[in-house]
């Protein structure tokens, strides 16, 4: 499938979405946001595709935030309709994808960007990102999921602060705050996120699948997290890539996981 706002490449069992509006600082609009959800599901169905990358063109920005100017003149139940849709098409389907997603945060990454990167299921960053959620500075809430996810990656009081603020940190805060996992040189970004990925090609994608379903189960209402983890533990005994996984273990050699 083509893109209008997206670049794909594929190599080595990983896949790379680079979103692509230079000029707009790569901001989401909705065809972006649609777009975006038809290439994360297209790489989770290519069976080739163990790992997935997320960054955005150019030097100055990962995704600088959502385009204002296509909901300016929303009212309150097409704003309820924007923050739905939007999270179910992209953001919480990004979060609960059975393939692994990497946010390499290149520049900014502002209300929707760093809402995107907090639904991937960790983040690296460039020593030049600036992270932030500015959308009271607009008279509205982060609505992709912001109020949630950022919370839980930094703990309420720090979130409270740079929402309430409407402030921008840096990546060494980042880190700090434990909001991204690594910080690396711009130029490095990239190549530190497709060694860390292709640790993890190297693993069973069945299990890697069971594991992301078992840790988002804690963050869900009414679901327990144990028991998630107990069943998903349970079922691993089944699948192909166990068999092979222990035999390969008893036989001292590497495995060669059928994904299965």
């Amino acid at each position: 499938m083509s893109y209008a706002n997206l670049l794909l490449e594929k190599n080595n069992g990983i896949t790379t979405i680079t979103i692509n509006r230079p000029k707009k600082l790569n901001a989401l609009n909705k065809e972006t946001i649609s777009e975006l959800h038809e290439a994360f599901k297209e790489a989770n169905l290519d069976k080739s595709t163990k790992a997935i990358i997320v960054t955005g063109s150019g030097e100055k920005a990962f995704v600088a935030g959502a385009d204002i100017s296509e909901f300016a003149d929303y009212d309150i139940e097409e704003g309820k309709m924007l923050a739905a849709k939007g999270q179910e098409l992209l953001f919480d389907f990004v979060e609960n994808l059975s393939t692994p997603v990497i946010a390499a945060v290149n520049g900014f990454a502002l209300g929707g960007g760093l809402e995107l990167a907090m639904a991937c299921h960790f983040r690296v960053a460039s020593d030049n990102a600036k992270m932030g959620l500015p959308e009271v500075s607009l008279g509205v809430i982060p609505g992709y999921g912001g109020t949630q996810r950022l919370p839980q990656l930094i703990g309420k009081g720090r979130a409270m602060e740079l929402i309430m603020t409407a402030g921008m940190i840096d990546a060494n805060s980042a880190l700090n705050y434990g909001l991204v996992n690594h910080v690396t040189t711009l130029e490095e970004l990239l190549p530190f996120c497709e060694k860390i990925a292709g640790k993890i090609v190297r693993n069973s994608s069945v299990a890697i699948s069971a594991a992301i379903r078992a840790v988002n189960a804690n963050y869900k209402d009414g679901v327990n997290g144990f028991n998630t983890e107990i069943l998903e533990f349970g079922n691993s005994f089944g699948t192909a890539d166990f068999e092979e996984g222990t035999t390969a273990f008893l036989e001292k050699r590497k495995a060669d996981f059928p994904g299965e």
